[in-house]
């Protein structure tokens, strides 16, 4: 099967939060048709863009037209795998930090590390900037880094009222709902005892205008990768 003798696939390092612009987008592409199949993932599961196919004659010139365009490789292997992060504040109220900055100061502080492996086996870094976690940090990732607060949920209860008005039921869907039972609505007024909240994010995502994340925000920093959630 001589057409499918080679078959080599690139990494290509995404930006932090996968913002890219058309012109971005379309010199990848490019590139690819040029050295490869046009074939492409966007993104693979460690958030790296994917070129799928290309013979061994055409990786060194694929790389260098890459890098003359600025970009880099992405890691694969038993080595640092590409830092990935959701959107942050660049489109999320609820960054608690900002991922953006921090993923991109980690990929230039390891970069090497992709390129040249030190770690005897994968690394993977993940960054969320609230505990909704949506680039899957805490069950995907060997490092995950998860925006959290230390002070109170900020209520506003002209808000929660407001909800109850339009027909929320706070007590069955969010004081039951709470995994700490650490919520109370006796119908004029919402109470969080903060000290029993395990920061879930579930009465956040209720009743988004009615609650907010602290004012006092950073982030928890986790080792130890986990199985995948199946």
């Amino acid at each position: 099967f001589p057409g499918v003798a080679h078959f080599h696939t690139i990494r290509v390092n995404m930006p932090s939060g996968w913002f890219y612009t058309s012109d971005a987008l379309r010199t990848i592409c490019d590139v690819w048709d040029r050295h490869g199949s046009g074939l492409t993932n966007m993104h693979g599961s460690t958030g790296d863009i994917i070129l799928l196919g290309t013979t061994t004659d055409e990786l060194e010139p694929t790389f260098k037209e890459l890098t003359d365009n600025g970009f880099d490789l992405g890691g694969s292997g038993s080595a640092v795998r590409t830092p990935s992060c959701c959107v942050g504040p660049a489109r999320c109220e609820w960054a608690c930090y900002d991922t953006l900055h921090f993923t991109n100061d980690l990929t230039q502080a390891f970069q090497d590390e992709m390129h040249r492996p030190a770690f005897p086996y994968k690394f993977k870094f993940k960054c969320s900037g609230c505990p909704n976690d949506c680039v899957a940090a805490v069950a995907r990732a060997d490092m995950s880094v998860i925006g959290t607060w230390r002070d109170e949920i900020q209520i506003d209860q002209d808000e929660v009222k407001a909800a109850a008005d339009a027909g929320l039921n706070i007590h069955r869907d969010v004081c039951g709902n709470c995994p700490t039972k650490c919520i109370s609505w006796d119908g004029e007024q919402l109470d969080i005892d903060d000290k029993n909240c395990v920061k879930c994010m579930h009465c956040i995502n209720t009743m988004p205008k009615a609650l907010r994340p602290g004012k006092d925000r950073g982030a928890t920093i986790m080792l130890g990768a986990k199985a995948p959630i199946v």
